[in-house]
């Protein structure tokens, strides 16, 4: 059986990407290992069909984070057979490779960002300075390699002569999804971090009728509590926390509009085609969304959601009103959402998937997990 091994920073019950990635794999034939590390807030894991393991770390944030968290990653690593590996974005890249290299084993990275433009990277002079010679010495030793767009894979092509597959981030096609009752809150899932356009999100809900539901946390969530006091919303932003994917799903189902929104510091801001994105498509559910490429690109074929030309608060505010308002624009974008769901799904996606891994390593079997 091939083996093949999985790796990220954060925690495993609630990344829909890699278990979606995983479940697929091991749905092939593929003995799947997703690696990620626990904090104390961490629930237990579900059970799935491909294996888990979590890495326990002393630091939880910073330079000793990375630094203890790759060498924990490396040693477990080292211990195991393996047939194949695979990094998830530059932050697990280092001992994938060098395990990779002693075990004579194929490599493969996964960038699901352009992560040294991200806003808490490239805003810090001396954090990118590292981070981008990490990404130089390392990424063009990955001979394969998948990415969640065409700008992206375009910059790797440039940047790197490699050649990325395109390998999107969608759910899977489930029309139960599609509830018609609506309660009129506006929600954002995802990470809470910087660059996410809180600072204008927030003071724009003092002129919307309407609550906001947050469901996540990130490097931004102390200064979103404290932005919460500062223009007095307590009553009207809602902090749900880490939801398990269930239990996103359910919120999903209710919600009347999603917020996709983010400033242009850094190309991975601009560049992006983040995961809610797809989440709000299949539950049905126009968006407010930044007029960036990828998107304009699936809205001009799709129509379901109202793209802004930039975050400002009463940019915000007014297009939120109007989706509130408009009963008749409302329900279109929700109708095309149901139709837009039919073709970007993972039942799509993950046909590239399995193709891409074939290639690589050839047929599989079918492997049960015990």
């Amino acid at each position: 059986m091939t083996r093949l091994y999985f790796t990220v920073t954060n925690d495993l019950s609630y990344d829909q990407r890699m278990i979606r990635i995983c479940h697929s794999l091991a749905e092939a034939g593929y003995r799947v290992t997703l690696v990620g590390r626990k904090l104390k807030k961490s629930i237990p894991l579900t059970k799935r069909k491909f294996e888990q393991k979590r890495l326990v770390c002393f630091f939880n944030k910073g330079k000793l984070f990375y630094l203890e968290y790759n060498i924990r990653l490396f040693v477990y690593l080292l211990c195991k057979k393996m047939d194949g590996i695979c990094a998830i974005d530059l932050d697990t890249i280092l001992p994938c490779l060098l395990v990779s290299k002693i075990k004579n084993t194929k490599r493969i990275y996964d960038a699901h960002e352009l992560f040294c433009e991200m806003k808490e990277v490239v805003s810090r002079p001396g954090i990118y300075k590292a981070w981008k010679w990490l990404e130089r010495k390392t990424v063009p030793r990955f001979s394969y390699g998948y990415t969640v767009n065409e700008t992206i894979a375009q910059v790797f092509h440039k940047d790197y002569a490699r050649h990325y597959e395109v390998i999107r981030n969608m759910p899977l096609l489930n029309p139960a999804a599609i509830h018609a009752n609506r309660e009129k809150f506006i929600l954002y899932q995802g990470a809470v971090n910087e660059g996410r356009s809180f600072e204008t999100l927030l003071p724009a809900m003092r002129k919307v009728p309407a609550r906001l539901v947050i469901c996540g946390d990130g490097n931004f969530m102390e200064q979103t509590k404290a932005l919460i006091l500062k223009y007095k919303l307590e009553d009207k932003v809602i902090l749900k926390g880490m939801l398990p994917p269930e239990a996103l799903v359910s919120i999903n189902q209710k919600a009347y509009i999603g917020i996709t929104l983010f400033e242009k510091n850094g190309d991975s801001n601009y560049y992006s085609l983040a995961n809610r994105f797809f989440d709000y498509i299949h539950a049905g559910i126009p968006q407010l969304c930044v007029d960036y490429p990828e998107y304009r690109k699936i809205n001009d074929e799709y129509d379901i959601a109202f793209l802004v030309p930039n975050v400002q608060e009463e940019t915000i505010a007014a297009a939120l009103n109007e989706l509130i308002q408009d009963d008749e624009y409302w329900n279109r974008l929700h109708q095309n959402c149901i139709k837009a769901a039919q073709h970007l799904n993972w039942q799509q996606e993950e046909i590239k998937l399995k193709q891409f891994y074939k290639n690589i390593f050839g047929e599989s079997f079918t492997y049960h997990q015990p």
